[in-house]
């Protein structure tokens, strides 16, 4: 997993790692967490300084940060892109071969509006989209089990269907996920068998199985 937020760097707390990371033969060494290799330029700057950095010092970070690291073998490299049409995907294009993107949203319109504007950019640069997911879509209540869709419901999957996308799945609201990030404890570590826990596996192999397709065209 390589956080490419130069910006916000929060995968070293969402997973309980701190650097910074050895070295061997002029390469940086991966931490390890829950299983997952991890790069992030969190483990290489002070958590509380702030990186007041210009366009080519993240493209350049990104880019030395991808090289730099000796991932070793790997299943698959995700890459955590943070929102929006800037300087980390962009370099990321440019810089490796992609099999596809997931792109992430919230079920409103205003986030939808992002969101749309990040599709037309993948598509312009001849990047393949895996599909699209749904975030926080609905809360159920653990009392009384009634779903509220705070931020409404279904946004994303029909922004697919006018896209032509497919929709990866929705991904419930619910306290347990940003729990987990703050503990560094993921929710499919700390609660193997929630329905939040099942919802996140599932839309693992989906996309997956959406790389598999990808890759014998």
């Amino acid at each position: 997993l390589f956080d490419a937020d130069i910006y916000g760097p929060n995968i070293p707390l969402m997973l309980g790692a701190s650097g910074p990371p050895a070295a061997r033969d002029n390469k940086l060494i991966p931490l390890e967490a829950h299983g997952v290799k991890l790069m992030s330029m969190g483990f290489l700057a002070d958590e509380n300084t702030p990186m007041i950095w210009r366009g080519p010092m993240v493209h350049g970070a990104i880019r030395q940060l991808l090289r730099e690291t000796d991932w070793g073998e790997l299943d698959y490299l995700v890459v955590d892109l943070p929102p929006g049409t800037g300087d980390a995907p962009l370099t990321l294009i440019q810089s490796v071969p992609l099999s596809g993107v997931v792109l992430v949203t919230t079920p409103q319109d205003v986030a939808l509006l992002d969101g749309v504007k990040g599709i037309r950019m993948f598509r312009k640069l001849n990047v393949p989209i895996l599909g699209l997911v749904e975030n926080m879509s609905g809360f159920v209540c653990p009392n009384c089990h009634h779903e509220t869709a705070i931020f409404t419901k279904g946004g994303g999957e029909k922004e697919a269907a006018r896209q032509k996308l497919t929709f990866l799945g929705a991904i419930p609201l619910d306290p347990a996920i940003a729990q987990g990030g703050d503990k560094g404890v993921p929710l499919v570590v700390g609660q193997p068998n929630s329905p939040q826990t099942k919802a996140l596996r599932w839309l693992a192999q989906i996309v997956a199985g959406q790389i598999s397709i990808a890759n014998m065209k």
